[in-house]
């Protein structure tokens, strides 16, 4: 966080609406993780945040849309819904009731089990596994691509998402992906094109678990291959607008060092799926000054420079916008592993949504984070663990 800290507020709740054109909620991709991001988004409900652009990628593009194809008084019920389904035990898994979890390694081994026993069973109401298994199957096949079959998903997102809501633009929605066939991301846009289930699970489709998705005539992988992070995308959008950025992220980039192979699985997966947040905002914070910089240096001009070749491609690129870039990060307890990408236990759900709940209330307990800034580059940034005395 850069400049003075102001008085810290006791409610996150009755705030009034922030002096900025426009709020956008950008979801990072992380699977089971992805239930501390409803927990945000409750919060941030709770607090009359209500975005008008949502981007999300992977299981953050499953959020955003259920957010987007909703109305806001329905939104938090329908993404408790999902996570309530796609956590729920099956009745022939092994219980783990009773047993005291206070333990470090104990809770470990639980968290363990319960990560195979969705390779196993899978998670309802969203990926069930393959029945022949892929192998079974001739090159060329669709079903010879994946472990899983994720046409519950799509039941689930037909029941859950009203799609024609979510079309008719009130809410800017983008999805990403990437096109298999040529390595391109691409974000499937509501401003573009009409988004159906297909585009929500294209962006989730990580291989091998999840075979690619079809869209016109196109197939599509996760967008977690290329980029976790949406930050970029919203950011450097024209026109550009002051925006209030709540970016709400699986993957923490900083950690510590391994104390084993199982800790270093872990530790290699968030350094990936971290998308360096943190880098593309100091390049975003940059790039703003400049844009600032030029601003203001062509107001100061004689009109007859203004209007000359160089000074217009500099007017193209100058603006005074300012942006608040929120971080909120999920940060994994010891305990978790490798698997905790596909650890969908009911009890960890409530983890997770609780932790992204708590964060966010936090965070607005800040009145900083909701008034624009003062200073030179036009960008302020907040993240809890740092500026919060997390």
């Amino acid at each position: 966080m850069h400049g003075k800290r102001q008085p810290v507020e006791k409610s996150h709740r009755g705030k009034e609406h922030p002096p900025f054109e426009r709020i956008a909620l950008l979801l990072q991709g992380g699977g089971a993780l992805g239930s501390y991001q409803a927990g945000a988004y409750q919060a941030l409900a709770e607090a009359d945040l209500h975005p008008d652009w949502i981007a999300g990628i992977s299981i953050g593009a499953i959020n955003a849309a259920i957010i987007a194809g909703n109305p806001p008084e329905k939104r938090v019920e329908r993404l408790r819904e999902f996570w309530e389904t796609v956590s729920r035990r099956p009745l022939c898994m092994p219980v783990a009731d009773g047993i005291d979890i206070r333990n470090e390694y104990t809770h470990r081994f639980i968290n363990q089990l319960q990560s195979v026993w969705t390779l196993l069973a899978g998670a309802p109401g969203f990926f069930i596994p393959r029945i022949p298994p892929p192998f079974f199957f001739p090159p060329g096949h669709i079903e010879a691509l994946s472990y899983y079959d994720v046409s519950p998903l799509r039941a689930t997102l037909e029941q859950l998402i009203d799609f024609d809501l979510i079309n008719n633009g009130s809410t800017h929605l983008s999805l990403g992906a990437v096109n298999v066939a040529t390595g391109n991301f691409v974000y499937f846009e509501n401003t573009n094109c009409a988004i159906r289930p297909e585009h929500v699970m294209a962006s989730g489709a990580l291989p091998p678990g999840f075979a690619a998705v079809e869209i016109d005539g196109e197939y599509y992988w996760d967008g977690g291959l290329v980029s976790n992070t949406p930050l970029e995308w919203v950011l450097d959008s024209e026109p550009r607008q002051d925006t209030l950025t709540f970016q709400i992220d699986l993957w923490n980039a900083r950690g510590e060092l391994p104390r084993n192979l199982l800790e270093s699985e872990t530790r290699q997966k968030e350094i990936r799926y971290s998308s360096r947040t943190r880098a593309a905002t100091d390049q975003f914070k940059k790039r703003q000054r400049l844009r600032r910089v030029a601003a203001k240096l062509l107001a100061q001009i004689p009109k007859d420079l203004r209007q000359t070749p160089e000074a217009e491609l500099l007017a193209a690129t100058a603006d005074d916008k300012v942006y608040n870039i929120v971080h909120l990060i999920y940060r994994s307890r010891k305990y978790e592993g490798a698997s905790k990408d596909f650890e969908f236990s009911r009890e960890t759900m409530e983890e997770h949504w609780k932790a992204g709940y708590h964060d966010t209330v936090r965070t607005l307990r800040h009145p900083e984070v909701l008034q624009q800034p003062e200073n030179e580059d036009g960008v302020f940034t907040f993240d809890l663990a740092v500026d919060g005395r997390y």
